[in-house]
C-alpha cells in the first residue's frame, strides 16, 4: 500500500526521468535497448495523467487532512485528460472540499462538472444528485433542492446514513411548504432507515416532537 502511494506520489518525475534515460539509451546504445524503458516511462506519464493522484486525496480525507487533499487536488493541472469515471470522482471531491469551505458556487459548479462526466455506478449518480440537492438546499433553492433530492433518492443512494439524510432533508421541505401528509411520509421512510450517525439521530428525534401533531 506505502509503495503504490509512493508510485503514485512521483510517479511524474520519475516518468520524466525514464523518458530521458531511454532517449538517452536510444541514441547512445540503441533504439532496442531503451524499449523497457521508454515502455516504462510511457506508464508512468499515461497513468498519471489518466488516474491522477486521487487515491493520494482519499487517503488525505480519510486521515481529516483536508489542507493536505485541497494541496493534491490542486496539483492535477489538466482535469479533462483525467479517465472519465476519475474524472467524475475528481469534481464530485472538488466539491465536497469545497462545501468544507461553504463555497457553495464552486461546489455547484464542480459537481454539474462530475454529473457531466458521467459516472460507472448508480449509486454514485444517486449521490452526485443528492449532492446538488444539499447544495441548493443551503443556498435555499427550495424547489430545485427538492427536484434533485427526489431524483437522489430514485436513482440510488449507497447507504441508510445517506437515504436517511436525504429523506429528512426532503422532510424538512415538505413541512415548510406545509404539505403534512408527504412530510410524515418522508419522515416514516427517514426513521425506517434507522441511521446510526449522532446527527441524523438527533435531527430524528427534534422532528419527532412535533410532527405527530401535524394535521394530514
Amino acid at each position: 500500500m506505502k509503495a503504490l502511494n509512493l508510485f503514485v506520489r512521483y510517479r511524474l518525475p520519475l516518468g520524466i526521468i525514464l523518458l530521458i534515460g531511454g532517449i538517452v539509451m536510444g541514441i547512445t546504445i540503441g533504439w532496442w535497448e531503451a524499449t523497457i524503458i521508454l515502455f516504462l516511462a510511457v506508464i508512468c506519464l499515461v497513468t498519471h495523467f489518466m488516474l491522477g493522484p486521487m487515491r493520494l486525496v482519499q487517503d488525505a480525507v480519510e486521515a481529516g487532512d483536508m489542507e493536505g487533499a485541497m494541496r493534491i487536488m490542486n496539483s492535477i493541472k489538466f482535469p479533462n485528460l483525467l479517465y472519465k469515471p476519475i474524472r467524475s470522482a475528481y469534481y464530485f471531491m472538488q466539491s465536497n472540499l469545497a462545501m468544507t469551505n461553504q463555497d457553495l458556487d464552486k461546489a455547484e459548479t464542480a459537481i454539474r462538472q462530475s454529473i457531466k462526466s458521467g459516472s460507472p455506478l448508480k449509486d454514485q449518480e444517486g449521490m452526485q444528485y443528492f449532492q446538488l440537492g444539499a447544495i441548493a438546499l443551503q443556498k435555499n433553492d427550495i424547489k430545485t433542492a427538492d427536484t434533485n433530492l427526489r431524483k437522489a433518492l430514485r436513482l440510488g443512494l449507497p447507504d441508510k446514513e445517506n437515504r436517511a439524510a436525504a429523506l429528512l432533508q426532503l422532510t424538512t421541505i415538505a413541512m415548510n411548504r406545509r404539505e403534512f401528509k408527504v412530510a410524515k411520509d418522508f419522515f416514516r421512510r427517514a426513521k425506517a432507515e434507522k441511521p446510526a450517525t449522532k446527527e441524523l439521530v438527533a435531527q430524528i428525534k427534534e422532528i419527532d416532537k412535533y410532527i405527530s401533531r401535524m394535521p394530514g
